[in-house]
């Protein structure tokens, strides 16, 4: 099941929504035209390496030269700790980044809308770093960088479903585009996070998806969403009593 749209107005124009997509895609291109040598670099420098976040320093140089598999000149410097949020804008390839910014799209607009601006934005970055912690609890001695927006897209993915459970998701089945509720497009999503990640943990393979920093994201999303309800309930029944006024339903 792969979601298209919804059909869920917005009554105010999702700023911050469209500006993390702005970002995302600007990185995103910038990498593009990075030479091979320049973008390994790059990303170093900006993800997220488990092992360098447990012990509060950049890698060894016999390590380093595991992530770029030839000689470097001289380590590229690195803030360890800021990597944490700067790899959330990073992307690995095209399908990487078209489906986050497919799923930040279609429900982020939406979680918005009810939670403000600001509110938003905080809870996004917040619901990412959690994954990426929950994931480095996991895999605390690996030297494999972490990027994407994955973890925190799941936080808003966890705040749509309480929020809006009976939505309508346009999702593609197999061939067809089918109206599907909320709750179950992304229940599923949850059950496959879950059930990928303890496979993947309990026999030890990479699969190079960070499930964890999902379950991670996901579960934040839920959690502040449950203490912040009654709130957010409220606004969103303000909000319905307002007319959209754009044009994305």
């Amino acid at each position: 099941m792969i979601p298209l749209f919804d059909r869920n107005p917005t009554r105010r124009t999702p700023v911050v929504t469209l500006g993390i997509m702005a970002i995302n895609v600007l990185v995103f291109l910038y990498m593009l035209f990075l030479k091979e040598t320049d973008l390994d670099i790059f990303t170093y420098r900006f993800s997220v390496i488990p092992w360098e976040v447990v012990h509060g320093s950049q890698l060894p140089a016999v390590a380093l030269r595991e992530i770029f598999s030839y000689p470097i000149a001289a380590v590229p410097s690195k803030q360890v700790y800021l990597a944490l949020f700067t790899s959330m804008f990073l992307h690995g390839g095209w399908l990487h980044i078209l489906g986050n910014m497919l799923y930040l799209w279609i429900f982020g607009n939406n979680v918005e809308d009810v939670m403000g601006h600001i509110p938003f934005l905080f809870f996004y970055l917040f619901c990412g770093l959690f994954g990426t912690m929950v994931h480095i609890a996991f895999y605390s001695k690996s030297i494999t960088p972490l990027l994407g927006a994955s973890g925190a897209i799941s936080g808003v993915l966890g705040a749509y479903l309480l929020l809006y459970p009976r939505a309508w998701i346009y999702t593609l089945f197999f061939f067809f585009i089918v109206p599907i509720p909320a709750f179950v497009v992304l229940g599923f999503w949850i059950l496959l996070q879950f059930f990928q990640g303890l496979t993947a943990f309990a026999t030890g393979m990479s699969t190079g998806t960070a499930w964890f920093a999902h379950l991670g994201g996901v579960s934040m999303g839920v959690i502040i969403t449950v203490v912040f309800y009654p709130v957010l309930r409220r606004r969103r029944e303000e909000l319905r009593m307002m007319p959209s006024r754009y044009w994305w339903q």
